[in-house]
């Protein structure tokens, strides 16, 4: 895989993913991606991103201020 930015080699890492819902902030830690190895920009696969969306979801609903999740297999609202 190639850097959309700077075409340098993407490598398989994790990551820190965070959200400003602006009544609330959530941190989701150890998020799969890909890393560029040049410039450091992170892209997610598609289930990834999909599953980040779950983990807001459910930290949004449950916390008034700020949430630090570790990114898992299963979400719990």
């Amino acid at each position: 895989m190639v850097c959309f930015y700077c075409k340098g080699n993407m490598a398989e890492s994790t990551t820190t993913h965070a959200v400003d819902l602006k009544s609330c902030i959530v941190i989701v830690k150890n998020a799969p991606c890909h890393e560029c190895e040049q410039c450091g920009e992170t892209v997610y696969a598609n289930e990834v991103a999909l599953h980040l969306e779950k983990i807001v979801k459910a930290a949004a609903t449950a916390i008034t201020e700020i949430a630090v999740v570790n990114y898992s297999g299963e979400v719990v609202a």
